[in-house]
């Protein structure tokens, strides 16, 4: 039997994980939508988003500069909201767009448009007086590190490796690499704890983390606990 092996690094997924909602995203979209002559069941707008987000490319730029990254995310998620509506409703008709869009893009790029998880806070606080190596490692774009830092977290990750930065995205095994790289830990120390069963769970074990699913935790303040009990199982 193998001694086991201390964690020294924790990365978390962001939406669905550390980040909730505020309020669901197809309220939000017919909400907004009202005042640009758009009036849309929110449910049908939501399974709308959900079907064309399911199966969207990733935000993967091989070779372009950060600033030209930042502009093909934008256009990215132009692209997947118009996309919803047409889905959902081909007869919709916006005043205007891209001012409906724009609106869009700037909720969602700060805190106002989102919740802290249950618990998170405690977590973070307790994993960072361990000195842990802390990161979040999300398919997001480049708004998550305003939007952590608009509620008050992101003091607590020393990286935030999105698939503009790495390059790939989950679970690309690379996008993990990356920001255990920056963090200077191997994979065999590290947790990764997302909502995902295959773009966080797998491929984070791919990638040769440890993957915690936060369903089974009742809250995230459970997390430095599940650890300490990882940390006496045989590796």
């Amino acid at each position: 039997m193998t001694t086991p092996v201390p964690v020294r690094a924790v990365l978390f997924d962001a939406t669905g994980t550390l980040l909730l909602f505020r309020e669901g995203v197809g309220e939000t979209y017919r909400r907004f939508a009202l005042d640009f002559g758009v009036d849309l069941p929110a449910t049908r707008i939501g399974e709308a988003f959900g079907r064309i987000l399911s199966r969207a490319e990733p935000m993967v730029f091989p070779g372009e500069p950060t600033e030209r990254c930042r502009s093909l995310e934008r256009q990215w998620w132009w692209t997947r909201v118009r996309a919803t509506f047409r889905a959902a409703d081909s007869t919709a008709r916006f005043t205007d767009f891209d001012a409906y869009f724009d609106r869009l893009w700037n909720h969602y790029a700060g805190g106002a448009a989102w919740l802290l998880a249950p618990g998170a806070r405690q977590a973070l606080q307790a994993l960072r007086a361990r000195r842990l190596g802390m990161g979040v490692v999300s398919n997001f774009d480049h708004r998550l590190s305003s939007i952590l830092q608009d509620l008050d977290i992101l003091h607590y990750f020393e990286v935030v490796t999105t698939p503009a930065r790495a390059g790939a995205a989950k679970p690309d095994r690379r996008i993990f690499e990356t920001a255990l790289a920056a963090l200077g830990h191997p994979p065999g120390r590290a947790v990764y704890i997302g909502d995902r069963a295959i773009e966080d769970v797998a491929g984070a074990r791919e990638a040769g983390l440890v993957p915690i699913e936060v369903g089974s935790l009742a809250t995230l303040e459970e997390l430095p606990a599940r650890i300490d009990a990882l940390e006496q199982e045989p590796q």
